[in-house]
């Protein structure tokens, strides 16, 4: 579950909001006038989505290459190419 906290918090209470984003590993949303405004996140948690959004934007052009009829290439030779 999202932890939700006022934008002024991270004026006031900056470590302490720091500390909670370290020890759930959870993303804060930081609202301005009730609005989500910013989201705070350590960098592993930050590094870890951007990974995912890379993989996620490869799989798509893979699934794009297949429905213009691009065959790809085998298992065993993608297993060769890794190992190179």
């Amino acid at each position: 579950m999202p932890r939700i906290r006022p934008v002024s918090d991270l004026r006031t209470r900056a470590s302490e909001i720091v500390r909670e984003c370290r020890d759930s590993d959870e993303p804060i949303i930081l609202t301005r006038h009730g609005q989500g405004d910013l989201v705070i996140m350590t960098f592993v948690a930050y590094e870890r989505n951007r990974a995912r959004t890379q993989l996620y934007g490869l799989l798509e052009e893979g699934e794009e290459d297949l429905k213009r009829g691009d065959r790809g290439i085998s298992v065993e030779s993608a297993r060769r190419r890794l190992r190179r």
